[in-house]
């Protein structure tokens, strides 16, 4: 399950890579930040926690931004 929790993230990060200038791409980099945290938690990755967390932020930021 988890696996799957983190590729879906995965494929979540790759197409916001695509969309990143209009909202949804924002939206899609923020979903698959935070599936890709519960699996970094799940694999006591604290470095990548922190670095999803810190970038989630600044997605969400940016999303505010245009909203």
């Amino acid at each position: 399950m988890i696996a799957t929790i983190g590729w879906i993230g995965a494929v979540a990060m790759v197409a916001a890579s695509f969309l990143m200038t209009i909202t949804l791409g924002k939206i899609l980099a923020i979903f698959g930040l935070l599936l890709l945290t519960i699996q970094a938690r799940h694999n006591r990755q604290n470095n990548l926690i922190a670095l999803n967390l810190s970038s989630i932020i600044g997605f969400s930021y940016s999303l505010m931004q245009v909203l």
